[in-house]
């Protein structure tokens, strides 16, 4: 007799409906549920070890989110037919709900966690990544795990002026405004999404509307796990402490730390002065310390160290560089510094540079997605690479992590909103990270926009971003909101939260809150700052280029569409490809061609503008329809008894009747005409029943004169 768990249905406002079960699947996980949505089904499962790791001071917390091909009724592409490692599109799945479920446990629960999301029914008008922290959390409300939720998530979008909650997929290709909010019942925690210039006003109005959505689901998991009676939430393990070892080692540092934070020391020097007073703190102790104290003093200095640097900070509104909070590190970018690229930038902020290049190619060029929901072709991509080097470490080099997908993905968005429409290229853009000390994100937004002007993409507004960050004091309410961020600032403070934009208004932004009550007045506020620094850096990249460059790089390949009518495809590749390849090989051009919208689209693709120019021509005369009394230069394709036929345009062919060849009388047209030839002639008849031509030469050379004497 099967189990028919316990469930939890509302309604999300439009009269589309949710449900949550829990009690009937993977009923050995401390806890998982299954959430529906139309014919969208997300199994959530979360298990966590009773036993604490020893000598660490992190959660191992794992999140994993898949997509089973099985769900669509589909079979995986390649040739394994399974499904293999995650794509990039679950990965940023995986990092939107890590983002929000990792604050919320309590900070000394360092038991091994594992979080796993599997989408088991697809339905094409329900975008699940929206639902996979929702359903997590529900996971974790009703098991026994100590987890500070429940929390929930949801996508917001403008679409036709209207904020619309976890709106329908066909309805998002209409949105301006596209963003996934995750929140506690209090408290926003995590913002990501895109936009098509928005006002921070459209940002804070559409956060607000994805909160009080988010309540809702809230509820609803309060409400299953009474339903359900869960487990008591476990007991923590007891935490080992030594009060006295902390205070020895405050009062021992503290001076040292502050001195570092209004030193305005550089990155590496900071680093060797701060790393000389731990080794103090480490020396200090007993020489038969055991393990034990030696990790608590580790941690007591790290605890000192992010107090003493946040309090200087709120007191003298001095940061550890020595910048005021408002301030923007020092800027340089270039243009075209590589020769052979089809657009280079170096753009450089502080210690963070990037160097960011693009490349042009053709249709055959786009990157083919085949997931379990979706199946086509991408144009435009952009790739993010951070090697140790850039932050003076060794580590091999192991293909890009979660990181660099997040990193990447959110430059991505800040830039494609202001290609241009009619864009023919497919264009990768390569950010490699040279060093680093603040947001590299931001970094490659602003070489990414400089390189693509350089490339002549003709996009729509120069594009900039900015890193910020907040720190605060919930006991005195003071804080202190701070542009263009450190790498210290970042781990030291309470928000990190990066937006990008035209001088018109925001395309993306990403957002993580580590602390509870911030307030829309200084969210609001927050945005406010950030839109200044984000438009000095821009004033910044416009000293280096200001608009897109006119015309491509010399050796940057040509790209023409053409729309041809449909029943002219066949003749452009010719029987078994024959005039297609003879075109691409004599001119070196790639040509691709497609049925679309009932007619034919040809891109034409070269190294050169001259072989896209030839390839031009011989289509147009292809597609020419010929009509009677136009001349053409025709090649004489075969020699008959009564004429010859002559090729007037690619794939049609005329007869040259021998008494249309010359005005006197010729008998054999062996020494006259030849195969090969190519000769003037004019088209001077069609016949209405079969459509044959009928070319004549004879009428475009001087008529003789009649010999009066005959």
């Amino acid at each position: 007799m099967s189990n028919i768990g316990f469930q939890k249905t509302f309604d999300i406002g439009d009269g589309r409906e949710i449900t949550i079960e829990t009690g009937k699947l993977a009923k050995q996980a401390d806890g998982s549920v299954v959430v529906r949505m139309g014919n969208a089904m997300l199994l959530a499962t979360v298990v966590s070890s009773k036993e604490a790791k020893q000598g660490i001071d992190f959660l191992p917390l794992s999140v994993d989110y898949q997509e089973k091909y099985a769900s669509a009724g589909r079979f995986p592409g390649g040739f394994l037919k399974r499904e293999g490692r995650l794509s990039d599109h679950e990965v940023l799945i995986c990092r939107l709900v890590d983002r929000a479920l990792r604050p919320l446990f309590p900070d000394h629960y360092h038991n091994d966690t594992q979080v796993m999301i599997s989408m088991i029914s697809n339905d094409p008008e329900v975008s699940t990544d929206a639902l996979a922290a929702f359903a997590a959390s529900a996971a974790l409300t009703v098991s026994d795990i100590p987890f500070q939720g429940p929390i929930s998530e949801c996508r917001v979008a403008q679409i036709d002026g209207k904020m619309m909650i976890n709106p329908k997929t066909s309805d998002l290709e209409r949105a301006t405004l596209n963003m996934i909010i995750a929140a506690t019942e209090s408290d926003v925690m995590m913002v990501e999404g895109e936009f098509h210039e928005s006002s921070e006003d459209e940002m804070v109005e559409a956060i607000k509307t994805a909160h009080d959505a988010i309540k809702i689901q809230i509820q609803a998991q309060k409400e299953l796990r009474e339903m359900c009676g869960a487990p008591a939430v476990r007991e923590l393990a007891v935490q080992p402490s030594n009060d006295a070892l902390l205070a020895k080692i405050t009062e021992m540092v503290t001076p040292g730390l502050r001195e570092i934070a209004g030193g305005a020391f550089g990155k590496d020097d900071r680093a060797e002065k701060t790393s000389a007073l731990k080794t103090m703190v480490m020396e200090s102790l007993e020489a038969d310390a055991d393990e034990e104290t030696k990790f608590l003093a580790g941690q007591y200095f790290a605890k000192t160290k992010k107090k003493v640097f946040r309090d200087y900070l709120l007191e003298t509104g001095k940061r550890l560089d020595g910048r005021a909070t408002a301030e923007i590190r020092d800027i340089w970018s270039e243009v075209n510094y590589l020769p052979s690229a089809h657009g280079s930038a170096i753009f450089t902020r502080g210690e963070t540079q990037s160097l960011t290049t693009v490349t042009l190619g053709a249709k055959d060029d786009e990157q083919l997605i085949d997931s379990a929901t979706y199946r086509g072709y991408k144009k435009f991509l952009l790739h993010y690479n951070f090697p140790g080097f850039s932050t003076g470490e060794v580590r091999p080099n192991r293909g890009p992590g979660r990181r660099e997908v997040g990193h990447g993905n959110l430059a991505l968005r800040a830039l494609q909103n202001v290609l241009p429409e009619d864009n023919p290229y497919t264009i990768r853009v390569v950010s490699d990270i040279l060093e680093s000390n603040g947001s590299s994100s931001m970094a490659t937004v602003c070489a990414g926009s400089l390189a693509l002007m350089d490339a002549g993409i003709d996009i729509k507004a120069p594009v900039s971003g900015i890193a910020m960050g907040m720190i605060s004091d919930p006991v005195t309410g003071k804080y202190a909101i701070l542009s263009d961020i450190l790498g210290d600032e970042d781990h030291l403070g309470d928000m990190d939260f990066k937006v990008t934009g035209t001088e018109k208004g925001i395309t993306a932004t990403q957002m993580d809150i580590k602390i509870d009550g911030l307030s829309y007045e200084v969210l609001g506020k927050a945005l406010t700052q950030a839109k200044e620094g984000r438009l000095h850096i821009l004033n910044e990249i416009k000293k280096t280029l200001d608009k897109p460059n006119s015309n491509l790089k010399p050796h940057a390949p040509r790209i023409v569409n053409m729309i041809i009518e449909k029943e002219f495809i066949g003749a452009i590749i010719g029987p078994g490809g024959k005039i297609i390849q003879e075109m691409q090989a004599e001119t070196g051009a790639n040509i691709n061609i497609e049925e679309k919208d009932g007619k034919g689209h040809v891109q034409i693709f070269a190294d050169n503008e001259a072989a896209v120019e030839d390839v031009k021509a011989r289509i147009k005369g292809i597609t020419q329809v010929p009509e009677v009394g136009e001349e053409y230069m025709g090649k004489v394709k075969s020699i008959m008894p009564y004429g010859a036929f002559v090729e007037i345009i690619p794939g049609t062919d005329g007869l040259l009747h021998i008494s249309e060849v010359d005005w006197k009388r010729i008998e054999t047209l062996e020494g006259v005409l030849k195969e090969g030839d190519v000769i003037k002639v004019r088209l001077i008849e069609v016949d209405k029943r079969s459509g044959k031509l009928k070319l004549s030469r004879k009428v475009l050379l001087p008529k003789p004169e009649k010999n009066e004497a005959n």
